[in-house]
């Protein structure tokens, strides 16, 4: 079948208007619900392309209920959902397996609300989130939870909760910003050093490393979640200061020789110093580079801005914290920082005076 391409918000909110909410009005008959898309998936995003649809594609949607009424409702409500929905909706199937070895089901997931958030957060967020929670949601599952759409919130929670999430606090924000350019300062001078003992290939390595902490670096400072591998470049570019950055980055990359790597580098690193004073979180910063000690390799020495950022944290606890970050500052493993695996997250992150 030859069909447009609707990108999966839209689908998914004419499908809500025209075929779901009818029939939760009739069934429900006041019982309060939420619907929304939100979690998983390149459409919850906004990156969804017509590559999307060729697997686990149709519209879909979560139908959030209270605790009590998901135990009562639930099962009933979902064999309601597969007698009444369409076998098809705009040219899209409404039922669809994954993963392709699942049995084929619609994809209106009625669901516990509370329950749904504390599976990725590892934490109610009715009762606020310590800082330790905070530290242990990677950022990919934040940008899953407060994007998407919500289609209706009866529950008057779903909102509430993804305003909460929205950004971290300003103390826990300070503190990853702080991490983040350590990061940066821990191999600025490597790509240099690789190079001068005829390592090329260990120098691009450095130099990469470098660009993809860049980036994130620049995503924090717009207060932006950073997105996995996949989806790093594309939210990257939609930066104010992606134009300006990009064809340094680039540059790095593709650069023959260290040197060039590290003249693109300190041009990206002098530009991210400026975003950074631009913040106006820490007094400014010099943001040119210098050599490496009496090194011949060029480096902004971004622990600096490490320390000044620490020295503006308010909470003594977070301020007392290692210099290592938030979860997916440190730990480099998808299956660990993909949703699912909160409990098994908590216990990579604690701290003095820290609830956990």
């Amino acid at each position: 079948m030859t069909r447009s391409f609707i990108p999966g918000l839209e689908l998914a909110g004419l499908f809500y208007t025209e075929v779901v909410a009818p029939i939760l009005d009739s069934a429900l008959n006041g019982v309060p619900y939420s619907a929304a898309l939100i979690g998983w998936g390149s459409e919850v995003q906004g990156f969804d392309t017509v590559r999307s649809t060729d697997h686990a594609w149709g519209p879909r949607m979560q139908l959030f209920l209270g605790s009590a009424d998901f135990l009562a409702r639930r099962d009933d409500l979902d064999a309601l959902l597969d007698r009444e929905l369409p076998v098809e909706f705009r040219g899209h199937p409404v039922r669809f397996a994954f993963p392709p070895d699942a049995p084929s089901r619609h994809w209106v997931h009625v669901t516990d609300l509370g329950d749904f958030f504390t599976e990725q957060l590892g934490a109610d967020p009715a009762d606020g989130l310590s800082i330790s929670t905070w530290l242990t949601v990677p950022t990919q599952v934040l940008r899953e939870l407060t994007g998407g759409v919500v289609f209706h919130d009866g529950l008057g929670l779903l909102e509430p909760y993804r305003k909460l999430l929205a950004w971290f606090p300003d103390d826990v924000w300070r503190y990853v910003l702080a991490c983040q350019w350590m990061r940066l300062s821990q191999e600025e001078p490597f790509v240099g050093r690789c190079g001068e003992v005829g390592d090329e290939l260990g120098s691009a390595v450095v130099a990469a490393r470098q660009v993809r902490d860049l980036m994130k670096l620049c995503l924090m400072m717009n207060r932006v979640y950073p997105p996995y591998s996949k989806w790093l470049g594309t939210a990257f570019a939609a930066l104010p200061c992606a134009q300006e950055l990009t064809p340094h980055l680039s540059g790095a990359l593709s650069a023959q020789s260290w040197q060039e790597r590290e003249r693109h580098l300190s041009l990206a690193y002098e530009i991210a110093g400026r975003l950074h004073n631009d913040l106006g979180l820490t007094e400014p910063m010099d943001v040119k580079v210098r050599y490496f000690h009496d090194r011949p390799f060029r480096v902004l020495d971004a622990y600096r801005f490490t320390d000044a950022l620490v020295s503006t944290i308010g909470d003594a606890a977070v301020r007392a914290l290692p210099p290592v970050g938030a979860i997916d500052q440190y730990v480099d493993s998808t299956d660990l920082t993909d949703r699912g695996h909160a409990e098994l997250r908590r216990r990579y992150v604690s701290g003095p005076g820290l609830d956990v």
